[in-house]
């Protein structure tokens, strides 16, 4: 396959490395807002299951690790205390229970992910007990896509077994680097054997879909180095893989503290790591499908992409559209309708409404006409590569170019540099400008200028 690098050099996309949302919703959660309660959710959760039919997708959220690995910008609790956790799941399980009697049983569940944390720091008998919970209250269709994060680190068979029982068919590694220098820089040691063998225990038990996670951008890290574990990713096989962009952001989350600055990759150095990964990964015969994410054609991600059914939501890119997200646990985000809504952020707030027999939910939105219209911009391109301005017209009632007349002033310079294709028709990505996806959504977010004023921490987009 071409590289995406084929028409363009490091120093054009230098100049659009900047902070920007990931786009994993929009109206992005810094609009969120505490004036959306737990009782709003409540009611808006009874209207929205009123004969409704739509299937389901359920986030979990496992917050628990042992260990802290510094580069981590995910909300996580580090303990080796068993009975916090078991504490933890009692709790989730009032909030499962409490949400389930609002669901209408004939919905069918289509996708079920467990992210953290570490899922996989339950002992299996507690993923058993969980999943079949789970499974005993909603309406898991028979071809539901059930995923889970796991950290080969501390894994036992066992472990992946019980996964496998209730369920999972897709699991994601972290690795993040091979490399024992970077493993020490960012307080997470481990072993290549580890990760060989997690993979070999899920493919043995049948498990069809393995998607490894690498982060560029860690300190001490190099072409040379980082070359070497994409060698050895590409060897592996996996299904699927992401390559995160590191979010160096020490005041949001003070464990990156830890980290030595001097030791980070230069903007320049971060680039090039980029465009190795892309160039090796697309090289070996992954499909670049956008942001982070890397498919074999024959994946689902790949197909999906080609026949402009993928869909992004806070877990990402996903073949499951249509689906209304209902998350659960600390922190987790539910999203149908109109309505955004996050949990507590805490424990102690987060059992103490759960305890009290009150949602979890502390911060939400609920969308107007011109978030759906935007959202359906911003969702065309970072998921189909294009927007056709007919179908966005048809659908909302608008003149395309009349109603973004602001937006596609900002594009021009994207379109000078042969990186955006705007005809009278559509907007198309080419080449590079696959790499700057969150630059090019960016133009059609009305939120950004003011939010950039309160200056809320976004990851840099390159």
């Amino acid at each position: 396959m071409d590289s995406v690098f084929a028409n363009i050099d490091v120093d054009v996309l230098k100049k659009f490395d900047k902070p920007g949302p990931r786009y994993t919703s929009y109206p992005t959660a810094p609009m969120f807002s505490a004036e959306y309660t737990d009782k709003q959710f409540e009611i808006d959760l009874i209207r929205d299951n009123d004969e409704n039919r739509d299937p389901l997708s359920l986030y979990v959220h496992i917050p628990f690790c042992d260990t802290l690995c510094y580069f981590c910008g995910c909300t996580t609790v580090i303990t080796g205390r068993r009975e916090k956790i078991s504490t933890y799941l009692s709790v989730l399980k009032k909030e499962i229970e409490r949400t389930s009697f609002y669901i209408n049983k004939l919905r069918p569940v289509t996708q079920i992910h467990w992210g953290g944390g570490t899922p996989s720091y339950l002992t299996p008998s507690e993923i058993l007990d969980l999943g079949t919970f789970v499974s005993e209250r909603f309406a898991l269709a028979p071809d539901a896509e059930f995923s889970v994060e796991i950290d080969p680190r501390g894994l036992t068979y066992d472990h992946m077994s019980a996964f496998r029982k209730i369920g999972v068919n897709r699991v994601s590694l972290g690795v993040q680097d091979f490399d024992p220098r970077v493993q020490a820089a960012v307080n997470r040691v481990q072993a290549e054997e580890l990760t060989v063998r997690a993979i070999q225990w899920a493919r043995t038990l049948g498990i069809r879909s393995i998607n490894v996670d690498l982060i560029y951008g860690l300190p001490l890290q190099s072409v040379r180095s980082f070359q070497y574990t994409l060698d050895e990713v590409i060897a592996l096989s996996p299904e699927r893989v992401a390559a995160f962009n590191f979010a160096y952001i020490p005041r949001i989350k003070p464990q990156q503290k830890l980290i030595h600055p001097e030791d980070l990759p230069s903007p320049e150095m971060k680039l090039q790591l980029l465009k190795t990964t892309v160039e090796s990964l697309t090289q070996a015969g992954y499909n670049y499908i956008g942001m982070d994410h890397f498919a074999k054609p024959n994946d689902e991600l790949s197909i999906a992409q080609k026949s402009k059914t993928l869909h992004r939501n806070f877990q990402g890119y996903s073949t499951r559209a249509g689906a209304d997200l209902i998350g659960f646990g600390m922190s987790a985000l539910s999203h149908f309708g109109a309505v955004y809504a996050q949990n507590a952020k805490t424990l102690p707030e987060y059992f103490g409404r759960l305890n009290n027999r009150r949602f979890a939910t502390t911060v939400g939105y609920r969308m107007n006409r011109d978030d759906e219209i935007r959202k359906s911009v911003i969702m065309q391109l970072m998921c189909n590569l294009e927007v056709v301005k007919k179908e966005v017209e048809d659908r909302f009632g608008i003149l395309f170019d009349e109603y973004f007349e602001n937006g596609l002033e900002q594009l021009e310079e994207f379109r000078r540099l042969g990186l955006v294709e705007h005809t009278a028709t559509r907007i198309s990505l080419t080449g590079a400008g696959r790499l700057l996806l969150r630059n090019i959504a960016m133009c059609f977010d009305a939120y950004l200028p003011k939010l950039q004023e309160t200056q809320p921490v976004f990851s840099r987009t390159l």
